[in-house]
Parts: structure tokens; sequence; C-alpha cells
């Protein structure tokens, strides 16, 4: 699937929610903790020595008899960290779940860019050589072909890439994945909620999009079937039948539910985004809880 000129239009109307206050020292549209001299007003408070004079409101001085200085809300930067899966177990599907991620990673991205954002895109196999992407949307035809150069292959250890994220400052941090690593499909596992804590550490705003394949989620397979571990390169001869898809969809549903409900916890974002699912609804209808509308 493309997107056209009329998607990128209707997701130019969409920023990003940090949830966190921006404080990187750059310029951009974000309003920072930090007081500066933009035209927004913010508040009033004593003047100090050092104090610039032109700051003085006048009006106030009459009626108080003492100096006032007008404070103002400084525009800053956002800095945007988007962590894409690039490992195997993603180029699976007849809508294959890499497709979608890197859709999903190139319109988050645009969302970034076209709010004057820093945006940087780490391959999670590649932590040390990420895409950095600021200036508006004209970086986004680079960016565009960087994510075409992605190759889904191999194993990628996700808990090792988000502890490798060299992050300063508050921020918002996207992960793209299918989250198909044992120690996140196993639901007594400790290690998916100590990452929603590292980040919450950090000062990041943390969105997780879980990617699944139709196929993932609707399984129609039947009979005996070799089921082939992808990054493993190891095979599986098991039997489909009415009552193994039962517990197959018993277990999935534990395992997204596990995620949504760490992330509730953690104040972070979930969504399930289905290769099934119409991109244009995913993006304008299921994502509408990331968006400052």
């Amino acid at each position: 699937m493309k997107l056209d000129v009329s998607f990128f239009d209707t997701l130019s109307r969409l920023r990003l929610s940090m949830g966190h206050k921006s404080s990187m020292n750059l310029s951009g549209n974000r309003k920072s903790v930090l007081k500066g001299s933009s035209t927004e007003f913010s508040d009033f408070r004593e003047y100090m020595p050092g104090d610039d004079i032109r700051r003085i409101d006048w009006n106030a001085y009459g009626r108080l008899d003492r100096f006032y200085v007008k404070e103002y809300m400084e525009e800053k930067e956002a800095v945007i960290s988007i962590l894409l899966d690039t490992s195997a177990s993603m180029d699976y599907g007849k809508n294959k779940k890499s497709d979608m991620a890197a859709m999903l990673t190139a319109a988050m991205a645009y969302l970034g860019l076209n709010n004057m954002d820093r945006v940087l895109i780490y391959d999670v196999q590649k932590m040390d050589a990420p895409f950095v992407a600021y200036g508006g949307k004209r970086a986004f035809p680079r960016l565009a072909d960087w994510l075409g150069q992605r190759t889904f292959s191999d194993r990628a250890d996700i808990a090792e890439a988000i502890r490798r994220l060299p992050v300063k400052g508050p921020g918002i941090t996207i992960l793209i994945s299918d989250f198909l690593q044992e120690e996140f499909v196993d639901t007594d596992s400790e290690r998916f909620h100590q990452l929603l804590r590292f980040l919450d550490y950090r000062r990041q705003k943390a969105v997780f999009l879980h990617v699944l394949a139709e196929e993932e989620l609707n399984v129609e397979l039947t009979g005996t079937r070799n089921l082939i571990d992808m990054e493993e390169k190891s095979t599986l001869r098991l039997t489909l039948d009415a009552s193994s898809i039962r517990i197959y969809e018993k277990a999935l549903q534990a395992f997204t539910a596990s995620l949504k409900r760490d992330c509730a916890k953690a104040g972070a974002i979930y969504a399930l985004c289905s290769t099934g699912r119409d991109f244009h609804k995913l993006i304008f209808e299921d994502l509408r809880m990331l968006y400052d509308i």
C-alpha cells in the first residue's frame, strides 16, 4: 500500500501529544517549562535585579506600586524517538507486518516533522546508527528512502535496544514491533514492565504499537502443518484443529491483554495494529489517543 498526498494532507492537521513538556534548548513548536521570549504570555513575577527592564509591566506598577515582569513560554523542539523492529518475525503475513510497521513509522515521523520536531528512527538491530531528521517536512523524502532500505531478518533484542536509547530530556519514544520475544510472550515475566519503568525514569512518553498479522489474530489453517520459526530456523510439526486453535487464541488474548494492562498501569499507550485493518482507519480512528486535536 502506498500513502498518497491526501493521506499526508489529513495527517498534517494532527500533532503527537507530548505528555511531558519539552526542555530541549532548540527551536520548534513545543512549549517548554523554561521561560523565554516567544509571544505567548505565561505569568507575572516580581522584578529581580538583572531582569530585562523591557519586560516590566508598567500598568501593574501603576496599580500596585511594585515592579512586575512578564514571563513567556519558550518554544522548543521536541525529540521523537521511533524504534522499528526489523527482526525476521516481522516479515510475515499476506500483508506483511514489516510493511505495516514501515508505514506506521513513516506516519509517526511525518507528524513530528510537520510540527518541526526532531525525529530519530532506530533500526533496533543497529541502535548506534539512527536516522536523524529535522527541519520540517523537507526531510521526509530522505526518511522514506531510509525506510525503504530496511531489511527484516535475524533476531532483535527489544529490551537491549531500549536500554541503549540515548535520550536526553523529555520526549516521546514509539516502539513498533510484534513483541514476539519469549520474555514478552511469557505473561509472568517482568521484562516488559521493567522497560516501561525505564522509559518513565528517562522521562519518555511511551507508545507501543503492537503489529500482528491478520493470520496471527484469526487462525484459519487446519490439518497437520510444519510451523517454521523465522528467527531460530527451527520447525515444529503440529496438527491444527478446533481445540488447538482455541488454546492458541486464549494464549494470544492473554499476551495482548498483559501488554495493554502493563501499559495502562504505567501511563503508556498501547495499540494493537492488525495488518488486516484499513490503514487510514487505523491512523485516523484507532490511534486518535496519540494526538493533540
